[in-house]
């Protein structure tokens, strides 16, 4: 589709016309902080362009799609209180800045916080904070990166499984943690810890 189109389209406030171009990842970004722009009171596409930008990051390759406006309109929607819920959005996103990071952190929605837990880009000292947080949100911590080796090494021990198995992926974590991993009493757990022990050989 073509810049007209979306013009055309935000002229006629054709709402499932946006919606549906909003669902392409690979819509122009300056297209969708045209959309974003027109329609900042609007409750389900300000929704649609986070999740817009969402689709078009990856955690795994941080600098896929990265541009100036994506980060303005991270920080934008962070602070849009049209849509409490596109929050989350922005809160997993690994391209939000640090500062947008920090400041949802404490986030009244324990799911925003548990996702800037899970976020790659959120710094140790606010990961550290989070560990005396809701359990929700402390279980994001397994999987970091960013992780203090010392929160780690309590993980370890954490009597729910799937936070050892996150630990037990953690690419970062330190080799002598995820060998301890080899012995516990969940199959799945070790296998994933023989999996990343043996990615890094």
């Amino acid at each position: 589709m073509s810049a007209a189109t979306v013009k055309q389209a935000i002229e006629d406030s054709d709402t499932l016309s946006l919606i549906e171009f909003l669902e392409d990842k690979t819509l122009p970004i300056e297209d969708v902080r045209t959309i974003y722009d027109a329609f900042k009171d609007n409750k389900q596409l300000v929704g649609q362009v986070a999740m817009n930008l969402s689709l078009r990051t990856s955690v795994y390759e941080r600098d896929q799609e990265y541009s100036p406006i994506m980060v303005d309109l991270l920080i934008d929607i962070s602070q849009n209180p049209i849509d409490m819920g596109a929050r989350w959005a922005v809160a997993k996103n690994p391209h939000t800045p640090v500062e947008v990071l920090r400041h949802l952190a404490n986030d009244s929605i324990n799911l925003v916080r548990a996702l800037v837990a899970t976020n790659p880009s959120t710094p140790s000292d606010v990961l550290e904070k989070f560990f005396s947080d809701e359990k929700i949100v402390r279980d994001g911590l397994s999987g970091n990166p960013n992780t203090p080796v010392k929160l780690l090494k309590i993980l370890v021990d954490d009597s729910d499984k799937m936070v050892r198995m996150r630990l037990a992926e953690n690419r970062s974590a330190p080799k002598e943690i995820i060998e301890s991993l080899l012995k516990d009493n969940d199959i799945d757990v070790t296998k994933a810890a023989r999996a990343n022990l043996e990615a890094r050989a």
